[in-house]
C-alpha cells in the first residue's frame, strides 16, 4: 500500500461517510584414386606429374590438375555415402525437455525457456530468467462471492492477500463472506502480515457464524483474530532481532464484509474501503467505512475540507492498523439493511485511488456484477491498471441479497 502507519489511535468514523556447435556428422570421403603418370614422366613427392615447360607441380584434383582419364565425365561424386534426411541436434528439443519435466515431476518448468527447472528461489536453472511469483496474480470463486488481487505495474510483490468463502447460518439461509488486507509497505514482511491476517479472520467468520453469532459479533472477532496472527509473526527469538536490528514489526490493514439474506455487515482497520453500488444504478451508491487515516482525521475535525486533506501528501498515512507495534487495536463494525439488491465491492487503496468517490466506484463496477461477480472484480483491478497500477490491486465482489444457497456466478 502506499500510506504509511502514522502515530496516533485508530479514527471511527461515520460509516456512510540453438544449441552452439552444428551437430552434424561429416560423411567419411575415400581417399583420392593414384595419379596418372605419363610414361616417362616423374612423380615428384607431391603425387602430380611434372609438366614438359617445367612450371611447379599441380596436386592431383585441384581445378587446374588435368583430368583423369579414368575417372567419370560428370562431375557428380559416387564414391559418397548416402546421408540421412535429419541430423541429431546436441540439445533435446525444450519443448520436449519441458514436458519430460513435467512427466518426471521434477518441478515447475520456467515460462521463459520452457526447458529448465525452476530452483527453490524461482529462477529458471537453464536461462536464469525470474519466475512470477504466485501471488502477483491470483483469482478465487467461492459460490456467488470472487476475488481478484493483482501486483500492479510499479510494485515488485504484492503484499495484498483475500480470503472469500460462503456458508450456512443456522437456519439455513446462505451467507457470504469477504476479508481484504493490504501490507504496509514500510513495515517488514508486509506480505507475510496481510496473508495470516486474511487467513485468520475468513477461517474464524466461517467458523463462527454457522453457530450462530451474530454476523457483526463474528467480524470483530474476526479482526481479534486477524490481529494475533500479524501480532504472533513478530515473536522471533531474540538472535533474528539481534541480526537485524533496525526491523519493525509486520503490519496489514485489513477491511472485511459479511451479506446475509437481508443484512449487510463490514469492518475494518486501517484504510482499505467497502462501497455499495445498488442494482439500479439511478439510486445513489456508499461508502460504508471511513478510513484510518490522517486525511480523515483531519476531516472529521474540521480542519480541511475532503478535497485538500486528500491532496495533502501525508493524505494516506494510516492511523490505524494491525501489527505489534499498533498502538491501540480499535475495530470499526457497522450493520446495514439495504431496501433493494445491489454489490458490495471490498478492496484496497490500489483500487480505490483511481474510483474514490462512491459514484466513480458505480460507474466502473459492470451492470451485470451481481450475476458475474469474478468477471467485475477483474474489470475494477483492470480499471486500476489502466489508470496508472501504481499500487498493488485488489477487490473483492459480493451481490446483496445473498443468492439462494448453492447458487453460483454465471
Amino acid at each position: 500500500m502506499s500510506g504509511t502507519p502514522a502515530p496516533g489511535s485508530g479514527f471511527g468514523g461515520a460509516p456512510f461517510s540453438g544449441g552452439g556447435g552444428s551437430g552434424v556428422p561429416v560423411a567419411p570421403v575415400a581417399p583420392p584414386a593414384a595419379a596418372h603418370v605419363p610414361p616417362g614422366g616423374p612423380v615428384p613427392s607431391g603425387g602430380g606429374p611434372v609438366p614438359p615447360d617445367g612450371t611447379a607441380p599441380v596436386p592431383p584434383g585441384s581445378p587446374a590438375a588435368p583430368p583423369d582419364p579414368g575417372a567419370p565425365a560428370s562431375g557428380v561424386r559416387f564414391d559418397r555415402p548416402a546421408e540421412p534426411e535429419e541430423y541429431p541436434l546436441q540439445a533435446p528439443d525444450p519443448r520436449v525437455a519441458a514436458e519430460a519435466a513435467v512427466v518426471a515431476g521434477s518441478g515447475k518448468v520456467c515460462v521463459a525457456c520452457r526447458a529448465g527447472r525452476v530452483d527453490d528461489d524461482g529462477y529458471c536453472e537453464n536461462c536464469g530468467h525470474a519466475q512470477p511469483r504466485e501471488r502477483d496474480h491470483m483469482e478465487q470463486e467461492s459460490g456467488p462471492v470472487a476475488a481478484v488481487s493483482d501486483r500492479g505495474l510499479r510494485h515488485h510483490r504484492n503484499e495484498d492477500a483475500f480470503g472469500v468463502g460462503h456458508t450456512a447460518l443456522p437456519d439455513g439461509s446462505p451467507a457470504l463472506v469477504a476479508i481484504v488486507c493490504d501490507g504496509v509497505s514500510s513495515a517488514t514482511r508486509p506480505d507475510d502480515a496481510s496473508l495470516a491476517a486474511s487467513r485468520a479472520a475468513s477461517r474464524s467468520l466461517l467458523t463462527a457464524l454457522p453457530q450462530g453469532t451474530h454476523p457483526q459479533q463474528a467480524m470483530h472477532e474476526a479482526i481479534l483474530a486477524a490481529s494475533h496472527a500479524v501480532n504472533a509473526l513478530a515473536e522471533e527469538p531474540a538472535t533474528a532481532r539481534e541480526h537485524a536490528p533496525h526491523q519493525n514489526a509486520p503490519a496489514c490493514t485489513l477491511v472485511g464484509a459479511v451479506v446475509t439474506a437481508g443484512l449487510l455487515v463490514v469492518g475494518w482497520v486501517g484504510d482499505s474501503r467497502v462501497y455499495w453500488v445498488p442494482a439500479d444504478r439511478g439510486s445513489s451508491p456508499a461508502r460504508l467505512t471511513e478510513d484510518d487515516s490522517w486525511a480523515a482525521q483531519m476531516v472529521a475535525a474540521g480542519l480541511m475540507n475532503e478535497a485538500e486533506a486528500y491532496a495533502d501528501d501525508r493524505a494516506h498515512a494510516i492511523t490505524g492498523w494491525l501489527g505489534a507495534d499498533a498502538y491501540e487495536l480499535e475495530p470499526h463494525t457497522a450493520s446495514f439493511k439495504p431496501d433493494r439488491p445491489g454489490v458490495l465491492v471490498v478492496c484496497t487503496d490500489g483500487l480505490w485511488n483511481y474510483a474514490e468517490a462512491a459514484e466513480e466506484m458505480a460507474e466502473a463496477l459492470p451492470l451485470d456484477a451481481a450475476a458475474r461477480p469474478l468477471h467485475a472484480a477483474r474489470v475494477l483491478v483492470g480499471h486500476a491498471l489502466d489508470g496508472g497500477g501504481h499500487d498493488n490491486v485488489t477487490v473483492a465482489v459480493l451481490p446483496f441479497p445473498a443468492p439462494a444457497q448453492g447458487a453460483g456466478s454465471a
